[in-house]
């Protein structure tokens, strides 16, 4: 007896409304095919690649095996579609020419349950050497979610730790980026908390012990200058400590940081990885909030055919259990879209079954004269990522602090900035500097 060829069968071919969806992770691709090239055949490839099979049969694959653990090809969409000519070829690709497909393929639960590492192996793994394929989303389902604890904080415990309600929260990164002394260090962390920063962070560049700047000592130090800064403004300031290392260092950086009166821990995830990152946020021991920096993400993210996109990186940061994930806005020094900055900052907020909403943090060239703008994509729960923007301001780092927060109490009582600045020597001096976005406002401000 003669049967279908299994590479076209139902078996692996079926109907999403034949599937069972909450066993399934459903991957989306992009994928380029030459001109000829059979899309069902290369996504079912792609599909049993990743799940049971080889390049060839082999004898135990049987199909009972294939029913339960290989992978589900439930569409298969040209981009655009054929419909005038409905051929076998699009005969508008040139010969030799490109051909591209949405593809979404679900991978059984049961092959990668709770285990992130082995989830980006089956979705992302041996297929990513090939040309033309882009990960697009996952859709999860509730049953492969549970298991992760995710934010511990989220956006609503890191504003009851500030008491910082209803505005967009101010960050600041200490410049100099590294190859500071602690001492040198802590000057610029009190005159920026002095002016009104709610978060202070240390830049990606400098992480646990380096020689000339020890964990241990920049914590004591900054808290000393988070204490006296509160008796000037009367807010407290978290800092987030940059404890990016080894991961078998990183919960004894974590425990340095808190047995020295720290509030905050900062992890550059792609350094370290996803699961160092929720082994962070799962330990009871460790009782701060955690900013995952994105530094890396845009090697595997930016290419518009090849690699994964930005809001898978959301999903999984967010399932890892980060408080806090930075975004580029396509205003500042970094190129990035507004749609796909619009849509990151949804995937970090957005209802994602019981996970709590992690806070947006958008950097890259801020200034006063975007805040209008950042209310008006994102609302209120944004975390404003300022470095140079205090640092270099005029009169200084506490004036670069003041000149925010006067430019956000502004756009949150519908006072025009200039309006404002008259009022505020500090915002007015930035806005001189740097300019409004909308009225002056440009990428020429920046040198990359």
């Amino acid at each position: 007896m003669i049967e279908q060829n299994r590479f076209y069968s139902p078996l692996l071919n079926p109907l999403y409304e034949g599937c069972d969806i909450d066993d399934l992770c459903v991957a989306t691709y992009l994928i380029g095919a030459e001109k000829e090239e059979g899309a069902i055949l290369k996504a079912v490839s792609i599909g049993i690649e990743q799940t049971t099979g080889s390049w060839v049969d082999v004898p135990e694959e049987t199909n009972e095996m294939r029913q339960s653990y290989a992978s589900k090809i439930i569409g298969v969409y040209e981009v655009p579609h054929n419909y005038e000519n409905q051929t076998d070829v699009n005969i508008n690709v040139a010969p030799g020419g490109m051909r591209f497909y949405v593809i979404r393929i679900g991978y059984p639960v049961a092959n990668i349950e709770n285990n992130i590492p082995l989830l980006i192996g089956s979705i992302c793994g041996n297929i990513m050497s090939m040309p033309y394929l882009k990960l697009l989303d996952i859709d999860f389902p509730r049953k492969y979610v549970e298991p992760f604890q995710g934010p511990k904080f989220g956006i609503q415990g890191i504003r009851d730790m500030l008491q910082a309600y209803d505005r967009p929260i101010l960050n600041n990164m200490i410049k100099p980026c590294t190859g500071y002394t602690p001492e040198v260090g802590t000057k610029l962390f009190f005159e920026a908390a002095a002016g009104g920063v709610d978060i202070i962070k240390d830049d990606e560049l400098i992480g646990g012990d380096r020689s000339f700047n020890k964990l241990a000592d920049r914590v004591k130090l900054n808290m000393e200058a988070v204490e006296r800064a509160k008796e000037i403004k009367g807010e407290t300031t978290l800092y987030a400590c940059n404890i990016t290392d080894e991961v078998c260092r990183l919960k004894d950086n974590a425990m340095t940081v808190i047995n020295n009166g720290g509030n905050c821990i900062m992890v550059d995830i792609h350094g370290t990885g996803y699961t160092a990152v929720r082994m962070l946020a799962e330990d009871p021991e460790i009782t701060v909030p955690i900013l995952a920096h994105s530094c890396f993400n845009g090697a595997f993210t930016c290419s518009p055919n090849q690699g994964i996109s930005s809001k898978v990186v959301n999903k999984l940061v967010r399932m890892s259990g980060a408080d806090i994930y930075l975004t580029q806005p396509p205003y500042g020094k970094f190129d990035n879209t507004f749609d796909n900055y619009i849509t990151n900052v949804n995937t970090s907020k957005a209802k994602f079954y019981d996970l709590k909403p992690m806070l947006p943090f958008v950097g890259g060239g801020v200034v006063p004269g975007l805040v209008a703008k950042f209310m008006d994509d994102c609302g209120p729960d944004l975390l404003l990522g300022v470095g140079a923007g205090i640092h270099a301001h005029p009169m200084g780092p506490r004036a670069g602090a003041i000149a925010f927060r006067n430019a956000i109490d502004a756009v949150m009582n519908n006072i025009p900035l200039r309006e404002k600045a008259k009022s505020c020597k500090e915002l007015d001096a930035a806005i001189q500097k740097w300019g409004i976005y909308g009225e002056d406002h440009s990428k020429d401000l920046y040198a990359i």
